[in-house]
């Protein structure tokens, strides 16, 4: 017979507490404890109880475990694979999360009708009857009718579907909607997805089929549910966008089976998500060369090189309270950034507002755009044009050195492919560098070297 008893648990992160608490001890959110009810087995086990041995591995050195090379399956989108590291995984279980209408569920749509040509596939939708199923996959180029779908959100049910069909891929959209029976918990609650995750990753490891887990997200932009979801997963992915843009980036944040940082980009299209292959064209094909206030940089995301223009506004203000804003930066990165330019270079902007923009809808968080930052604000401060031939790369040091950045010859040949004649970069960068054919570099160690061989007085 069982026990039955009231505890209490953050909603955040899980942590479980005999009584209600304004803070969570473990994860310091606030007004996060929720009242739920307990059942316990009396049934003894461990101390007094019989445990099973059966079955039971042993320890071994590490020498007698033998290698396997992990197998992988490609999904006919080369953006795709690529986040994945390479294809997808056996037994693996991914998280794809991302914004209400993203394309979470079109990718993973398209996915399973052409993983489907040639395996076994079980499609599960606890959000859509399938009858919506059906009118979203004619809507695909990538038709395919031996899909199995399935619309249940029951976790046992899901489990008896399972074991029926012995599929290769398996597909949950969305987790937040499946429940265990046996938890009294709502379903999308952290208890409710902790359970049937675990359960799910259970079934992938012994039965070596790769599993797709759609997860919703908060509005922070975090996976709604405990956060110890994304630790549970062998892969993370992001769907980011903006929606007045047809572009969608997938971009890998966690990948035991390959690099992290990895995104792909998609367009959104009436018939579906089409690949990307060249996403520098797109970024860089409505700039306006020569003009002040925008700079190129080369950065890198994950194995791949990109080149983007940064756009700077510097204007000045009728206020005491000069404004700062950033869209596809960090904020406080772009007040660090002024500051280091006001004091190296003398540049007095306390009576300007200063606007920084990332052209289509990318995000850059890596050191090496700081120069490119940096360039197209004093160029707009100064009214002054830029090259439009001319790319940056360097992180800016608080002191106004250029410091080193990595994958530098990554960076070059992708300028150099792009058609630009010069290339601005750290000096530190230069010992055993290849400079490609057809570009030109330049080495700068300070913050008043770059301006001086970036803006046209």
């Amino acid at each position: 017979m069982a026990k039955t008893k009231n505890i209490f648990e953050c909603m955040a992160c899980g942590h479980e507490s005999p009584k209600w608490m304004g803070r969570c001890p473990n994860c310091g959110a606030w007004n996060q404890m929720e009242e739920k009810l307990v059942h316990k087995e009396t049934k003894g086990r461990g101390t007094f109880g019989k445990p099973e041995a059966e079955g039971r591995q042993r320890s071994r050195k590490l020498e007698r475990v033998n290698k396997s090379n992990t197998p992988r399956t490609l999904t006919q989108s080369g953006e795709f694979d690529r986040v994945l590291g390479g294809g997808i995984v056996d037994g693996s279980l991914i998280l794809i999360g991302g914004d209400p209408g993203i394309g979470k569920s079109t990718i993973l749509l398209q996915t399973a009708l052409t993983l489907s040509q040639n395996h076994e596939v079980l499609y599960v939708s606890g959000e859509e009857s399938l009858e919506q199923i059906k009118l979203r996959a004619d809507r695909l180029t990538e038709g395919s009718d031996q899909l199995n779908v399935y619309s249940e959100t029951n976790l046992f049910y899901i489990h008896d579907e399972i074991k029926r069909l012995d599929p290769d891929f398996l597909i949950i959209d969305s987790i937040q909607t499946v429940f265990n029976p046996d938890v009294t918990s709502a379903p999308g609650s952290v208890s409710q997805v902790r359970e049937c995750t675990q359960s799910l990753m259970n079934i992938a490891k012994s039965g070596n089929i790769a599993t797709f887990i759609v997860g919703h997200v908060t509005k922070e932009g975090q996976i709604a549910g405990p956060r110890m979801l994304e630790h549970m997963v062998d892969t993370v992915l992001y769907f980011e966008g903006d929606q007045h843009h047809t572009y969608r980036m997938l971009r890998a944040v966690k990948n035991r089976f390959g690099s992290t940082n990895e995104m792909g980009m998609f367009e959104m299209k009436s018939e579906g998500l089409k690949e990307v292959l060249n996403p520098s064209e797109v970024f860089l094909e409505e700039r306006s060369k020569n003009t002040p206030g925008s700079a190129i940089v080369a950065t890198m995301e994950g194995t791949r090189a990109l080149l983007v223009e940064v756009q700077a506004l510097v204007t000045p203000t009728h206020f005491h309270n000069p404004r700062r804003m950033a869209t596809g930066i960090d904020q406080n990165r772009l007040s660090l950034l002024m500051a280091v330019l006001e004091k190296s270079e003398g540049l007095l902007m306390q009576q300007h507002d200063a606007y920084i923009k990332v052209a289509g809808g990318a995000r850059l968080d890596e050191p090496a755009v700081d120069l490119s930052v940096i360039v197209s604000i004093a160029s707009s401060f100064k009214a002054a044009q830029v090259r439009g031939d001319d790319c940056f790369i360097g992180e800016v040091g608080l002191t106004g050195e250029i410091r080193r950045v990595t994958k530098i010859e990554q960076r070059l040949q992708e300028a150099a492919k792009l058609g630009f004649n010069r290339a601005i970069i750290p000096a530190s960068n230069m010992s055993g560098l290849e400079v490609p054919e057809g570009i030109e570099v330049i080495s700068v160690r300070t913050l008043k070297d770059a301006l001086k061989a970036a803006i046209k007085k």
